[in-house]
């Protein structure tokens, strides 16, 4: 899965990535981007160009009753993205380019140790998570627009640390995803491993409340590398999903 990822790429840099056209917001460096928060998305607009817009992070269906479950809806599984009624509208009809720069995983050392992991591209370049966003308009108040991000079975690199791993979009494949004339199934596939690199970094990314260069800063000596978990015994995977995502 995706739960933090930072942007610290100048805005006109990506503009020059991703072909969007029009205004673009103030964007500053964003080094810890969580949940809940608000963050960039390109998307088709109603010219048919791309746009640059800024979206909640956690999607909230458009027949949601409330946004309670915004925190929860970051991540969509892409095996069943298609199918589940949180993510099937939004699938067909509203999918987006999440840039970022860099993710962070956290990797189980015991119990109660986790060794955070910040992963970028092989070259250090931006690139695009396969997003979707949606539109929810409440009984009362200021419509909202959210996003999130769709990820599926971790490659061989990332199975060393979690079982998911979120959709990097090839560009070639960019105008693909954002097409709704364009069955995008094909695109729902894990991101070759040399695509990307990990280090270890400081537990500071550890507490939202940091936002700044630390939250990439190295990982101190007294922490442990990472090592790939020793094989266990497989147990057979319940590949269901709740009803609703």
């Amino acid at each position: 899965m995706c739960g933090r990822y930072s942007l610290t790429t100048p805005v006109e840099a990506l503009r020059r990535l991703f072909g969007f056209e029009g205004p673009a917001p103030n964007l500053q460096p964003r080094w810890n981007i969580a949940p809940t928060q608000s963050a960039p998305v390109i998307r088709l607009g109603g010219g048919g160009g791309r746009e640059i817009k800024m979206l909640s992070w956690g999607l909230v269906p458009y027949w949601a009753e409330d946004a309670k479950l915004q925190s929860h809806m970051i991540n969509a599984r892409g095996e069943t993205v298609a199918e589940k009624p949180a993510f099937k509208q939004a699938f067909r009809q509203r999918r987006c380019l999440v840039p970022a720069d860099g993710f962070y995983e956290w990797q189980t050392l015991g119990p109660k140790t986790k060794q955070p992991l910040l992963f970028k591209t092989a070259d250090g370049a931006p690139f695009a998570f396969a997003g979707l966003w949606e539109r929810w308009v409440p009984p009362q108040g200021e419509v909202l627009e959210t996003f999130t991000i769709v990820n599926t079975a971790a490659n061989e690199m990332m199975a060393q640390f979690h079982d998911r791993v979120p959709i990097v979009l090839s560009p070639a494949d960019y105008a693909a995803w954002l097409d709704p004339a364009v069955n995008a199934r094909a695109l729902i596939k894990a991101p070759p491993s040399d695509w990307l690199t990990f280090r270890r970094v400081s537990t500071y990314v550890n507490s939202v409340k940091h936002d700044d260069p630390g939250c990439q800063e190295p990982a101190p000596d007294a922490e442990p590398a990472p090592e790939a978990p020793k094989a266990k015994a497989k147990k057979a995977v319940d590949g269901r999903q709740g009803s609703l995502f």
